[in-house]
């Protein structure tokens, strides 16, 4: 399709090398959102996180994975248009009118994993999760957004950077500088979701790289070499504190309305070794997902008629 088919009408947000519009799709008259991507300002043309995204997201066709609906250029910029989402997890959180439930906080979490599952069946690290990138379609559904960090599973001597993930939900080999690192890393990122949709405030709000590492072993325990062999031999594990696991009575009182099922969740997803960390498999065959309350019907929870 061409730019023709599509409007343009409102200004959402702007980033360095993106500006998203609100717009409709002439032939259906459906709301869409167009994310023009200034490829003027780049030196050699587009931009890596651009390809990626579009890369994705033509492979990636799942009800809990944002739709990319076409791809266009106008004036020498890409523009990428996709299904309208009016609101995000992180909206949702910090509104403090919104009202939710455990079966919410369940739903969200199910169709969450469900959409990290297909991006990891696809052989493919999100890298970014947060829930500012957790988008919510006007039927309720939870759609995972922003692939800009992604990229495909990397072979077995390819290094990666360390430097991805949005510092409050970077899980600790990150934090450590791991070259080397698994869909573990995206796992984590959830874990800390699930965390903050219990509290309704940030679970691991680190103030830069080294406090991170420090809020994130105070509030769940220093790693040691008997839970992750060889953490002691990364660079500046020896300055660290050590502080003890948390036991799950603390836990209790920390995650008030938690059930036990939900805190082993959460423990699993926030697994300090890499290699014991959960998968999405794992997470989504949880004891939680099995006891009652039922997760709500998506199209039942009314986050938008609650605004105000």
């Amino acid at each position: 399709m061409s730019e023709s088919n599509y409007t343009k009408e409102k200004k959402v947000g702007e980033g360095t090398y993106a500006v998203v519009y609100l717009g409709k799709q002439l032939s259906s008259g459906d709301s869409i959102a167009v994310k023009e991507i200034k490829t003027s300002e780049f030196k050699d043309g587009l931009d890596m996180s651009a390809i990626r995204e579009v890369k994705y997201l033509q492979e990636l066709n799942h009800p809990n994975v944002i739709n990319l609906i076409d791809i266009f250029m106008a004036y020498d910029n890409l523009n990428l248009v996709l299904e309208f989402l009016p609101t995000d997890l992180e909206v949702v959180i910090k509104d403090k009118n919104i009202l939710f439930t455990p079966a919410d906080i369940k739903s969200w979490m199910l169709m969450t994993l469900r959409g990290v599952y297909h991006v990891h069946r696809n052989f493919i690290l999100h890298r970014d999760l947060k829930p500012n990138n957790l988008l919510i379609s006007p039927d309720g559904l939870i759609k995972v957004a922003d692939f800009g960090l992604a990229r495909a599973v990397p072979g077995p001597r390819e290094m990666l950077t360390s430097n991805v993930v949005t510092r409050w939900y970077r899980a600790p080999e990150l934090l450590f500088g791991a070259k080397h690192y698994t869909y573990a890393v995206d796992v984590w990122s959830i874990g800390v979701i699930f965390a903050e949709l219990m509290l309704r405030i940030p679970y691991l709000p680190g103030q830069d790289d080294m406090n991170q590492m420090e809020v994130t072993f105070r509030a769940l325990g220093t790693p040691t070499d008997k839970q992750w062999p060889e953490v002691s031999s990364f660079p500046g594990y020896n300055k660290l504190q050590i502080y003890p696991s948390p036991s799950r009575d603390e836990l209790r009182k920390r995650f008030i309305a938690a059930t036990e099922s939900a805190l082993t969740l959460m423990e699993n997803m926030l697994m300090m070794n890499p290699q014991t960390r959960w998968n999405t498999i794992q997470c989504l065959e949880s004891e939680y997902f099995k006891e009652l309350p039922a997760p709500s019907d998506p199209a039942d929870i009314n986050i938008f008629s609650q605004k105000v």
